[in-house]
C-alpha cells in the first residue's frame, strides 16, 4: 500500500491496494472461514468503573504505544448506567482495554463538558471506533441528553491521543451521527470511511428515511502533531435509517473496504450488504452503491470485519447468527454466536473484529455486556 505524502495534492491523493493471491475470497474448493471457528469463549466484562453498558464499539489494536497494547481489544461503550439494566443510550463516556486473557482496564473516560472542541449534543460513543498509527484512536459520539432518540444530536468523531487523552474533535461537514467507521492508513496520511445516520431520523419520526450517507474523512498527521481533517468526500448516500424505541436509530451500519478499494457498507434496515466501488478515489456518491446481497442469513447486519482474504463478516442484529459473504455476494457460511435476549441472538450483537493473527473474531454481547470470542 502506496500513499501520496500529506504536501501533495490532498483531495485526489489515494491509496493504492493491489490485489495478491492471499486476498482471493473464499471460492471452489476453499473452505468459509467461519468454517474453521467452531467454539464461542467469553473473555472479560466490558463494565468500567462508572457503570457504562451497552459495549459498541470494538478494535483489535496493531500497535503498541503509550496506554494502548498491542493485540488488546478496545471498546467503546454506548449507554451510561442509569436505569439498568439498558441504561440511557447515547450516554456513554467509557473505552475499555482488554487482554486476550481477560485484563480489563478503562483507557479513557471522556467528560462531555470538558471537550477541546464543538461535539454537538456531547458524548455517546458509538461502534465507529479505530486507531491510527501513532496511538491516535478516533472514535464515534452520537449523543443523546435523555436516552432518546428525540434528543439525538450530530454529535462528532473524537481523537485521543496514546494515554486517552481526547486532543481534538472533528465535527461538521457532513457528520451528523457518526455510527461505524473503518480506517487505512500509510504515512502522513489516513482516510476514515464513516457512516451517518441522523440524517432526517429525528424528524422523520420512526418512519423510514433514505438520506443515510458514507463520508471518506481524509487526515494529515505531520511531525508528530494532531491528525487534521484536510478533506471530506460523500461518497454514499441515500441509505434507508429510521428512529427506533430499543435501538435507538437504525441505518448504515458496518463498513470494510476490499482489496481493490471497494467499501461494504450493511444496510441494516434492509438487511442487505452494498458494494461502493473507487472509494478512495471517487470524488462523488454512488448512492447507496450496488447490492451484492439482500435477505438469505442477513437480519438486520450490524457490525463488519473482513477476513484475510478478503471474505465480509456481519454479525445480525435480528437474531445473533454472524454471515460470511464473498465480495461477489455469495453467502459461504453462517453461525449462531448468540442466543441470548427476546427474541433469543436479537439485538445482543453489533462490532466486531479479527485477532491479530486473523483466525479469531472478538464481538461483543450486548446482552450481557462482555467481550467474546469465536474461534
Amino acid at each position: 500500500m502506496k500513499l501520496r505524502a500529506c504536501s501533495s495534492v490532498l483531495v485526489t491523493a489515494a491509496l493504492t491496494l493491489a490485489p495478491t493471491a492471499a486476498a482471493s475470497p473464499a471460492g471452489a474448493g476453499e473452505r468459509p472461514f467461519l468454517d474453521r471457528l467452531n467454539t464461542l469463549s467469553t473473555i472479560a466484562s466490558t463494565v468500567p468503573e462508572n457503570g457504562d453498558v451497552n459495549p459498541y464499539g470494538v478494535f483489535t489494536i496493531q500497535e503498541g504505544t503509550g496506554d494502548l497494547r498491542r493485540g488488546n481489544v478496545l471498546v467503546s461503550n454506548f449507554n451510561n448506567a442509569a436505569n439498568p439494566p439498558a441504561g440511557e443510550q447515547g450516554r456513554g463516556t467509557t473505552l475499555v482495554q482488554i487482554t486476550p486473557d481477560g485484563t480489563r482496564t478503562t483507557f479513557a473516560t471522556i467528560d462531555p463538558d470538558n471537550l477541546p472542541g464543538p461535539c454537538p449534543g456531547g458524548v455517546g460513543l458509538t461502534t465507529a471506533l479505530t486507531v491510527l498509527p501513532g496511538g491516535w484512536v478516533v472514535v464515534g459520539s452520537l449523543p443523546t441528553a435523555d436516552g432518546t432518540s428525540d434528543t439525538a444530536r450530530a454529535g462528532c468523531l473524537l481523537v485521543l491521543d496514546k494515554q486517552g487523552t481526547v486532543r481534538e474533535t472533528i465535527a461538521g461537514d457532513g457528520i451528523n451521527g457518526p455510527w461505524d467507521m473503518t480506517a487505512v492508513s500509510s504515512g502522513e496520511r489516513s482516510e476514515l470511511f464513516v457512516t451517518n445516520v441522523l440524517n432526517g431520523t429525528v424528524a422523520g419520526g420512526g418512519a423510514q428515511v433514505d438520506q443515510g450517507s458514507v463520508l471518506r474523512i481524509t487526515l494529515c498527521t505531520e511531525e508528530g502533531g494532531l491528525p487534521q481533517r484536510v478533506a471530506t468526500t460523500e461518497i454514499g448516500s441515500g441509505f434507508p435509517e429510521r428512529t427506533d424505541p430499543a435501538a435507538l436509530v437504525v441505518g448504515p451500519t458496518g463498513v470494510g473496504l476490499g482489496h481493490d478499494g471497494t467499501l461494504f457498507v450493511a444496510d441494516t434496515v434492509l438487511s442487505r450488504i452494498t458494494a461502493i466501488p473507487h472509494a478512495l478515489t471517487r470524488q462523488d456518491s454512488a448512492g447507496i452503491g450496488r447490492v451484492i446481497t439482500s435477505g438469505g442469513a442477513l437480519n438486520g447486519p450490524l457490525g463488519m470485519a473482513l477476513t484475510p482474504r478478503g471474505d465480509i463478516l456481519t454479525v445480525n442484529g435480528g437474531d445473533g447468527d454472524i454471515v460470511e459473504t464473498t465480495p461477489a455476494g455469495r453467502q459461504v457460511a453462517v453461525k449462531p454466536i448468540n442466543n441470548e435476549g427476546t427474541p433469543p441472538g436479537a439485538g445482543a450483537l453489533f462490532g466486531l473484529s479479527l485477532d491479530l493473527d486473523g483466525d479469531a473474531v472478538y464481538f461483543v454481547n450486548d446482552a450481557d455486556n462482555v467481550l467474546d470470542v469465536l474461534h
